[in-house]
């Protein structure tokens, strides 16, 4: 008797999408859950793994270089696989969303790489997920255009020379997607975002001149680097192309993975393209990691913890000179201000912050760096036209003046600044702000002139958990306690249905989000993501 056919992947309390039956064929969804049933045990083994590393932590208050991995970081001879052409230089990368506006205004920006984001900046609707695969689509076939509704402006792709080189970011490995499932079992939402992009694009974007890029968020150790490796060669084989074709930059934004930056590289040797500073969410880590630590690990407001702090400055510093140790690119932070339309002293003001940030990156020895907003891609253009001139990055300067010791990266009591009551009610403000758009399904929105995603969010109910459970006074006297969070947020919800009005206010998930951001913040059993429970109220 012939062995059963492998049960397939089940679409699950979806409304059908326009065209959706071009993104999720057969041999697509095949693909999707051969993934899941090769990769997925493995994947709930290093979550697991998470738990524990995050136990040792609250028992011990601190972190080190690995001793087991001590002869990879010793070992001079090893580099990464020589940067593709279209990767050799990076020197503006732009982020986003996929949807169709953003998918045009990002290959034009002038930017050399779009951020196509699955993740932070996508709340994960079925729509979002499945109409973003087919915007990339649309846009390597040229077949993509867009007009608004509102203003009646159209908009249409440059030609192929002036596009931006994209690499995606799918979810991270925590999030699942609800809407496909094997035998009952929820896929993990970064195995639907990578493998309905790679199985549909691989070749296509290979017959471009370019391949299949990726960005990976929220890695936590060397070992899930690995995971993604042997997913890689993997999916490389099953298609057909050759080994070495996927280039992947991670994402160094867990305060775990500061520590095994060179191991992250050798995991990844074949297919590694860089690392990248990923500046919030790496502050969010911290707070997780060291929430119960006592009062050296309470970080200040988000605004004070510029990149000047030392223990931000040890973490880029050592971040340059690992990827460069290892002929790797390395990717700066972001600039998320959005230029006002209103208040030209408000943009000069942000111009010059955007200008000295990006400044300071060249000169450090960054490869690049990230804006949100098109308008910021010609001011960091400068910043590094100015350092790199023709050349296309500056992974020759190996910073062999850099020494960080463990305690460098954790020292965040280093930074003369401490929680005040205005950044509580900033907190409050934006928590409720980006979650009723998340709710929404909208990722990436403009809050008080920057760019919020995901982990911005993620900063404001860390650091309103951290600072009532640490007993903060602020400067007015005040102590920070869940009845003054409370209070605030009340107040915040009042002003913004005084500001916006009570139609839109009613129209809208406004009380939902200020619920949920004071469940995250004020529960003493504190979610390793806000984004799980919300995911439970997306619709």
């Amino acid at each position: 008797m012939s062995a059963p056919a492998p049960s397939t992947l089940a679409i699950v309390d979806a409304e059908p999408l326009p065209r959706q039956e071009e993104v999720l064929t057969d041999a697509a969804l095949a693909f999707v859950a051969e993934l899941h049933r090769q990769f997925t045990p493995r994947r709930n083994e290093l979550l697991a793994r998470r738990g524990e590393r995050r136990a040792e932590i609250a028992r011990t208050s601190t972190l080190d270089f690995l001793p087991e991995t001590a002869a990879v970081r010793a070992d001079d001879s090893w580099k990464v696989a020589p940067a593709p052409a279209a990767l050799n230089d990076r020197r503006v990368e732009i982020t986003g969303p996929t949807d169709r506006k953003m998918t045009i205004n990002a290959l034009n920006s002038g930017a050399k790489v779009w951020l196509a984001d699955f993740e932070d900046a996508s709340a994960p609707t079925w729509e979002n997920v499945v109409l973003g695969q087919l915007n990339l689509t649309d846009a390597y076939e040229r077949r993509i255009d867009f007009t608004d509704p509102k203003s009646g402006k159209s908009y249409a792709l440059k030609s192929a020379d002036e596009l931006a080189t994209v690499v995606m970011r799918p979810r991270g490995w925590h999030l699942e997607e609800r809407h496909l499932q094997l035998d009952g079992v929820s896929v993990p939402g970064a195995l639907v975002d990578f493998g309905l992009y790679f199985f549909h694009n691989a070749q296509r974007l290979i017959d471009l001149g370019k391949g299949p890029y990726f960005y990976l968020p929220k890695t936590e150790s060397h070992l899930e680097a690995r995971l993604w490796n042997d997913i890689f060669v993997f999916a490389q084989d099953y298609v057909g192309i050759p080994q070495g074709t996927v280039r992947a930059t991670v994402l160094i934004e867990t305060i775990t993975a500061a520590y095994e930056m060179e191991e992250i590289l050798y995991e990844l040797r074949d297919h590694a393209a860089g690392l990248n500073a990923g500046r919030w969410d790496y502050l969010f880590s911290i707070v997780k990691n060291f929430r119960d630590g006592g009062a050296k690990f309470v970080l200040p407001d988000r605004n004070a913890v510029t990149m000047t702090a030392p223990f931000m400055r040890a973490y880029t510093e050592l971040l340059v000179r690992t990827c460069h140790k290892r002929g790797a690119h390395a990717i700066g932070g972001m600039a998320a201000f959005i230029p006002s339309r209103r208040d030209a002293e408000v943009n000069k003001v942000a111009f010059e912050k955007v200008k000295a940030d990006k400044d300071r990156e060249a000169n450090d020895g960054f490869d690049g760096s990230w804006v949100a907003h098109p308008d910021l891609v010609p001011i960091a253009l400068a910043s590094f036209d100015a350092v790199l001139g023709e050349k296309p990055n500056q992974k020759d300067r190996l910073r062999d003046d850099v020494s960080v010791a463990p305690g460098d990266l954790i020292a965040i009591d280093s930074l003369d600044a401490s929680p005040t009551y205005d950044g509580l009610r900033n907190a409050v403000a934006v928590g409720i702000r980006y979650i009723e758009a998340w709710l929404r399904g909208l990722g990436a929105v403009a809050i008080f002139n920057l760019m919020e995603d995901a982990a911005t969010a993620e900063i404001s109910r860390s650091q309103i958990w951290q600072w009532i459970n640490a007993d903060v006074v602020f400067e007015n006297g005040e102590h920070a306690t869940a009845d003054l969070a409370r209070k605030v947020a009340a107040e915040e919800l009042a002003a913004i249905r005084e500001e916006i009005g009570e139609e839109t206010f009613t129209a809208g998930k406004w009380q939902q989000a200020h619920d949920l951001l004071l469940q995250v913040s004020l529960d003493q059993d504190y979610a390793d993501f806000l984004t799980l429970p919300a995911y439970e109220q997306l619709r």
